[in-house]
């Protein structure tokens, strides 16, 4: 699979630059664990000068762009996105391990974001508030003013649309900081944006490592806001760099999803996002539906026929494009394999598994997707996020039990509900601690205008939909007073 490779260079103002450590960092393919190009390491430095070029920007042509301006900007870089998008998607895959089915819907996703903040850019209203006479009161929206924007590296394609691209329909100048596992797409958009006429520094872009470069970023003192997506402990670190200079901050920071079975679903209906919502992106997808609650009515035939399914996958390389690709790195193999084994030793071995394809690269990061049943509620198998195509099946008695179990952990991201009872399906929606519940479906298509986040260790802050441009603004009353 060959691909356009991005040289090792940021972007700062309208400059592609190396960094000024002169440093790179070598970029492995997952599919078979050899390097096959660089990218820059960018510092301290590099995000400093980042941030005065997108206060430059600000105070220049890109803060004096009308919002309907900005939007059709954004427009433009949705129809470049879609022209690219075979060369993206390989990028994508190479760089991420997905089959390549996944990376080309991750493109699509990407122009989508543009797409849709491009045609809501000039459609964010204040409002007229009735007030004492004598006195006309309003509010409006104003952008913060540099965004810094911290990537992850299981969808960068994707995450880097859903928050850039709100970002600048609401006018702010954006610095982005990519995972170093993966950001060739990231880098390859900021091609396209200045393409497409963008002006120089409205959005940077600066690879590195994330205790380098992202740390950088998260402490300094130039930017207005922060959007980290990414792990908890991590999280916290750049909540903790961010609030020393007192600047909000947007958290979505994983999860450990349920999906709820009860005896009157349509299984036949449910069993595709029973195994897709954990199979996707080999499981290394926050909203993942990692916990599987069956009623205990139904238990042991929804488990065979979910264990049939996991038996017929199969695991290979991105570019065959199979059922589901290696894991990042070979770190979150290991991780990954310590959950299987540590449950394998408290008596939970593999139900069902999937298979390594033939003739996959040797040294590639591949595990088999797997089903482990009858999992206790409290086990580490079912209250931490695996970040891998693990799936802990848990029987649950009454509706009471179920709910205790799928609120029983740290948590709340994502829940589906697999039921015909339009009274459960109500009492569910509203008693599960979860920033988004699906009823009778799981993910409902990715859904762009759909607000997405978390409760309690998920993050907080929404993401994604309309709410996204109120996320990035910042709320302004004016009251006149006239006699």
């Amino acid at each position: 699979m060959t691909a356009m490779l991005p040289a090792p260079l940021i972007l700062v103002g309208e400059s592609w630059r190396p960094a000024q450590g002169g440093q790179s960092i070598g970029v492995i393919n997952p599919s078979d664990g050899e390097e096959f190009t660089r990218i820059a390491r960018g510092a301290a430095a590099d995000i400093d000068a980042a941030v005065h070029a997108a206060r430059a920007a600000l105070d220049g042509a890109w803060g004096r762009l009308p919002a309907v301006e900005r939007g059709r900007l954004l427009t433009r870089l949705a129809y470049a996105v879609q022209d690219h998008h075979a060369d993206l998607a390989r990028l994508e895959a190479m760089d991420t391990g997905k089959p390549l089915k996944q990376a080309k819907a991750d493109i699509t996703a990407l122009a989508r974001y543009f797409e849709y903040y491009g045609g809501a850019a000039d459609k964010v209203h204040g409002e007229t508030l009735p007030y004492l006479d004598g006195y006309t009161v309003m509010t409006f929206y104003e952008p913060f003013g540099v965004t810094g924007h911290i990537i992850p590296w299981n969808y960068p394609a994707q995450i880097l649309g859903r928050t850039l691209a709100a970002a600048l329909a609401m006018g702010n100048a954006a610095v982005v900081k990519p995972a170093e596992d993966a950001c060739l797409t990231v880098l390859k958009v900021g091609e396209l944006a200045l393409g497409v006429g963008f002006p120089p520094g409205a959005i940077n872009i600066v690879t590195g490592y994330g205790e380098e470069a992202g740390a950088a970023l998260a402490a300094h003192p130039g930017f207005d806001h922060i959007s980290f997506t990414g792990s908890p402990d991590t999280g916290a670190l750049v909540q903790a760099a961010a609030a020393r200079n007192n600047k909000p901050v947007t958290m979505e920071l994983g999860g450990k999803s349920p999906q709820l079975v009860f005896a009157d679903a349509d299984i036949d209906a449910a069993l595709p996002f029973l195994v897709g919502a954990i199979v996707q992106n080999a499981g290394q997808t926050c909203s993942a539906g990692s916990r599987l609650l069956v009623e205990a009515k139904v238990y042991d035939d929804v488990l065979s026929r979910v264990a049939g399914r996991f038996s017929s996958l199969q695991v290979g390389s991105s570019d065959m494009d199979l059922d589901c690709g290696p894991v990042i790195n070979r770190s979150q193999k290991q991780r990954v394999e310590g959950f299987l084994d540590r449950a394998k030793k408290d008596g939970f071995a593999p139900r069902a598994q999937g298979r390594i394809a033939p003739n996959t690269p040797p040294g590639g990061y591949y595990v088999a997707p797997t089903l482990v049943a009858d999992v206790p509620p409290l086990h580490e198998l079912a209250q931490d996020e695996v970040f891998g195509p693990v799936l802990a099946a848990t029987r649950f008695k009454d509706d009471a039990e179920a709910l205790a179990f799928a609120n029983g952990t740290a948590y709340g991201l994502v829940a589906g509900v697999w039921t015909r009872d339009g009274g459960r399906q109500h009492r569910f929606a509203k008693g599960l601690k979860s920033g988004q519940v699906f009823v009778n479906n799981f993910g409902a298509g990715g859904g762009v205008e759909l607000p997405f986040g978390g409760v309690r260790r998920s993050g907080f802050g929404r993401e994604k939909g309309f709410e996204a441009l109120y996320s990035f603004s910042a709320l302004k009353t004016v009251a006149v007073r006239h006699g």
